[in-house]
């Protein structure tokens, strides 16, 4: 490769016994929340195309980011909409606690599930 070359690819390189390396790093992935690590992984694992791509162009941390909070803003939408429309109340859960809880879990446990077929797997 000549100059030329190198300087058209934004990358810098680093010469290691005859090679050279690009100079890639990668965002500190540990500041991702729950749904950033989740995208991650599916890329990694399903889309290894798209992932090199976001991971060469220095895009993969910001667009892990943003998934995370489009996934917290969606999950917590469709949890107050869900609770709405099925009754789950204060005054259930001042009435009858555990009967709260349940119907809090199914509609969290579905509402995740969603989620991760909206934003996680597409």
């Amino acid at each position: 490769m000549d100059a030329t070359t190198l300087a058209t690819t934004r990358l810098t390189y680093h010469f290691v016994d005859g090679y050279q390396i690009p100079d890639i790093s990668i965002a500190d992935s540990a500041s991702l929340g729950k749904w950033g690590r989740m995208r991650k992984q599916y890329l990694k694992e399903h889309r290894p195309v798209l992932f090199s791509n976001l991971l060469l162009s220095e895009k993969l941390y910001t667009h892990c980011a943003e998934i995370e909070c489009a996934c917290e803003d969606r999950l917590e939408l469709i949890v107050r909409q869900m609770g709405e429309q099925e009754g789950v109340t204060e005054a259930l859960k001042a009435s009858d606690q555990m009967e709260w809880v349940r119907r809090m879990n199914s509609i969290q446990n579905r509402a995740e599930e969603i989620v991760l077929y909206e934003l996680i797997y597409s």
